[in-house]
Formats: C-alpha cells, sequence, structure tokens
C-alpha cells in the first residue's frame, strides 16, 4: 500500500514538474509575441511623426507656394497660345513642355498649402500683373495685362519673338522666387520642387534665347 502511494506521489510531481515546464516556454513565447507586437506601434508613432514633420512649413515655404501657384498659371496661360499662333515648331513644342511640368506642380503646391491649413491665393500687396502700384509689388517676372493682350493678338514670327522675351522673363522671375525659397525654406518637398524648378526653367531659358537669337 505504501509503494502504490510513494508511485503516486512520484507521477503527481513529474506531472507538475511538466506543467510548469509547459507553462514557462508557454510564457516565453508569450512574451516573444508582445515584444514583437510591441515594434508595431513604435514604428507607426515613427512614422507619424515623419510625416507630421513633413508636413511642417515655414513662413518661406508657405509664400513660395502662393506666388509661384499664380506665376505657373501665367505660364501655362502663355503656353496655350502657343499651338495656334506660334510658327517655330520648337517653340511650339517647348510650350507643350513647359504646360506639361507646370500645370501638374500647381496641383502639388496647392495640395500643400491646404495640408498646411493656409490659403492658395497669394497674399494682399502682390500685384498678381508684374505691375506695381503704389502699396503693392510686382510678382517677378510676371506679365502685365497689356503685354499679355500684344501676345494673345500676335502671330506667327512676331508671337515667336515676344513668347520667347516674356518667357525668358517670367523663368528667370521664377529661379529668383525658387532660390528665395531654397535659401530660407524648411519644408524638404518645398525646397525640393524649388531646386527642380530652378534647374528645369534655367535650361529652358538657354533653349528660348537660342531661339530667339535665329528668329
Amino acid at each position: 500500500m505504501r509503494t502504490i502511494v510513494m508511485r503516486r506521489a512520484l507521477l503527481t510531481g513529474v506531472t507538475l514538474s511538466a506543467l510548469l515546464a509547459t507553462t514557462a516556454a508557454c510564457g516565453d513565447d508569450m512574451s516573444g509575441m508582445d515584444h514583437g507586437s510591441g515594434t508595431s506601434p513604435t514604428g507607426t508613432a515613427s512614422a507619424s511623426s515623419s510625416a507630421q514633420a513633413s508636413a511642417t512649413a515655414n513662413d518661406a515655404d508657405v509664400m513660395f507656394a502662393q506666388m509661384m501657384i499664380p506665376h505657373h498659371r501665367q505660364a501655362v496661360e502663355m503656353a496655350d497660345l502657343a499651338p495656334t499662333r506660334a510658327n517655330d515648331p520648337e517653340l511650339k513644342d517647348l510650350a507643350a513642355k513647359i504646360k506639361a511640368a507646370q500645370d501638374p506642380e500647381i496641383v502639388t503646391m496647392t495640395g500643400w498649402l491646404t495640408a498646411w491649413g493656409k490659403p492658395t491665393a497669394a497674399p494682399e500687396g502682390h500685384n498678381m500683373h508684374g505691375t506695381s502700384s503704389p502699396g503693392t509689388s510686382a510678382m517677378a517676372g510676371m506679365a502685365n495685362d497689356g503685354q499679355m493682350n500684344e501676345l494673345k493678338a500676335a502671330k506667327g514670327s512676331e508671337f515667336d519673338k515676344m513668347f520667347a522675351q516674356m518667357m525668358i522673363a517670367h523663368h528667370n522671375g521664377a529661379i529668383e522666387m525658387a532660390k528665395t525659397e531654397q535659401a530660407n525654406g524648411s519644408n524638404p518637398e518645398a525646397k525640393a520642387l524649388a531646386t527642380q524648378i530652378e534647374a528645369d526653367q534655367a535650361a529652358e531659358v538657354q533653349t528660348l534665347q537660342k531661339i530667339l537669337d535665329r528668329l
């Protein structure tokens, strides 16, 4: 009888030991699972922080977008005239490229301003048509109403020369604005776009000048 009791006690001890070992193993597995899932919130937080940092903008970034949008719109308006008025094939092709590049940039900058909670319109005190009146400042390179009307009325080689001259001035104004953003802006995306605008439009100015020289 005593032998049976001892055997049962031994069996119970073995069973308990196995149960404790299994529980410890499960605890280790669960601990590993908790650790693994713990990296997800941390990663999400980091991604969120990056997104917030990317969405931040200083006054220079906001001004750059607000001013460049109408600046681009006028360039697109000028480019839209070329298919029916220009005579030079290379100038027509360049006008199409200008429109294709600047239309999407307008959309991009408008989206930035919306994300930053800022108005998309340029601030008061900046004349959209390149002329200065008391209390206002002309936007760099913008053509005034009289120049735009003359361009719309011109055709053939007259249009080509006028378009090249006006677009060179227009591009140089945009390059000036882009350099200001690169120097004073803080938003990485805005500064990157400014760098791209400077490079693209500087190359287009060279092409426009070559066209103008042979007209």
